[in-house]
């Protein structure tokens, strides 16, 4: 006979015949999905046509660890960097904080000074949290340092339960509790990061972990949170997607069969398959409140989410209800470029030099009719960045054009396409390449051609020729 339970959180009467239930394989025999990570081929997708219902919180936010996650793929930032990219973190999140906690580690002396330092500001948002491993003395520490949210490593798959720690799951599972009752004792609220929840037994392990937390949770009346973890970037958005890759099955089931809250869930998912974002969006969309992401995606191996791609997913999902000023986007890859010396990618989205640079003719003629034809918004008033065209052999006499109206926007006559000395210095552009010339055309040698060819212009405009 079938049962029937009310859920209050869908407002359905619900069945299902799953009833949480630890299993616990012996050492010798881990869970490694070898139909779905075959190791020696590239991982499968496979699909079981399960279709899970989207439901977005009402309440979604981002989270930030470019002090922890980021600080492992690249040289160690200085104190000063990281107090100024702190104050940046706090201006782009808006009076509101929509960037609402950002995570440090708390084990030199370095990194101290500068949670310090960041604390002293006495910002709400973002607030200052800590990673530690699974041990008494560094909750303590993170309790004398005034954290009062510390990550903690729970490793869920058996990749690193068996292989890595070379523990059963009921083993793992006893030890990770103990840490998460002892970070209650000493008043902090803990957060436990499911690493490499994507390669886990979901029903055998991952939910029934979930479900003793919870329990401890309500006994306790204290949060406990889940960092949902796609170590190795395997999750996928699609819908229909088998356990463990699926992202929505992943929330969905974290709710409906461990009772976590949405405002307990984080997504914390890495780019080694290009999908980054796109998980970490779904992640909100179905349930999970918070998303978790680095600044320019900068994180360990292939990085995280950028913090400034969710920034801009959230405004296309609720508009700018938070305050953010996107502007100090901007601010920040320079920061990177000019005072850290980080390069960035010049293709990468939002930051990259050229984000909204056109080289094509015929996207310059559309941009000279009107620049929304082929900017993706208007990135003067939303990054502080006019969209940019570089000349080449590809521009045609529309790319000249564009770009002496750009250079030359009070004239009272804007120059043509047509007019015969926008045609001239387009002969001469592809004269340049004709003899194998393979760099852009320079600004520099764009003005002087502008004098050659266009003085009277420039003069009848008011400008010097």
């Amino acid at each position: 006979m079938v049962e029937f339970k009310f859920n209050p959180g869908y407002n359905t009467f619900d069945s299902d015949s799953y009833v949480v239930h630890l299993e616990n394989p012996p050492l010798d025999k881990p869970a490694l999905f070898r139909s779905t990570f075959p190791y020696d081929e590239a991982p499968r997708i496979g699909f079981n046509h399960r279709l899970t219902p989207m439901r977005m919180p009402r309440d979604i936010w981002v989270t930030d660890t470019t002090f922890r996650d980021g600080q492992q793929a690249m040289p160690p930032y200085t104190v000063k960097q990281i107090v100024d990219l702190y104050k940046l973190l706090h201006r782009l999140g808006g009076k509101k904080g929509l960037i609402r906690q950002t995570e440090f580690f708390i084990y030199t002396k370095k990194d101290q000074d500068a949670l310090d330092q960041c604390m002293s500001l006495g910002y709400r948002w973002p607030e200052v949290t800590g990673w530690v491993r699974a041990h008494r003395k560094d909750l303590e520490l993170a309790k004398q340092m005034g954290l009062k949210e510390i990550g903690i490593l729970t490793s869920a798959s058996d990749y690193h339960i068996y292989l890595k720690l070379k523990k059963t799951r009921r083993q793992a599972l006893h030890d990770y509790l103990r840490i998460v009752k002892d970070a209650i004792d000493v008043g902090i609220t803990p957060r436990c990061h499911f690493e490499d929840v994507t390669r886990a037994d979901y029903y055998g392990f991952v939910v029934p972990f979930a479900h003793e937390l919870m329990q401890i949770a309500e006994k306790n009346k204290v949060p406990i949170k889940i960092r949902i973890c796609d170590t190795l970037g395997l999750g996928v958005p699609y819908p229909g997607v088998a356990m463990p890759r699926s992202v929505p099955g992943l929330i969905y089931g974290l709710q409906y069969y461990a009772g976590v809250p949405s405002e307990w869930l984080e997504w914390h998912g890495h780019n080694d398959l290009y999908l980054v974002t796109a998980n970490a969006v779904t992640a909100w969309l179905y349930g999970c409140s918070a998303a978790n992401g680095t600044l320019l995606g900068i994180g360990e191996r292939t990085g995280n989410p950028p913090l400034e791609g969710l920034v801009m997913n959230y405004l296309q999902l609720r508009g700018n209800d938070m305050g953010i000023d996107t502007t100090v986007i901007t601010e920040i890859a320079q920061y990177f470029e000019k005072e850290m010396h980080v390069p960035i990618p010049p293709y990468q989205p939002l930051v990259g030099r050229t984000f909204n640079t056109t080289r094509a003719g015929i996207h310059a003629d559309g941009l000279l009719k009107n620049e929304e034809i082929y900017n993706v918004f208007n990135t003067q008033k939303i990054l502080n960045r006019p969209f940019e065209l570089a000349l080449t052999d590809k521009s045609g006499a529309a790319g000249v054009a564009l770009w002496i109206r750009q250079r030359f926007p009070k004239a009272n006559t804007p120059v043509s396409k047509t007019d015969e000395g926008v045609q001239r210095i387009c002969e001469w552009i592809m004269a340049q390449y004709d003899t194998g010339r393979v760099t852009a055309i320079t600004d520099e040698e764009m003005s002087q051609q502008v004098k050659l060819n266009l003085a009277d212009w420039l003069l009848s405009n008011g400008y010097e020729a």
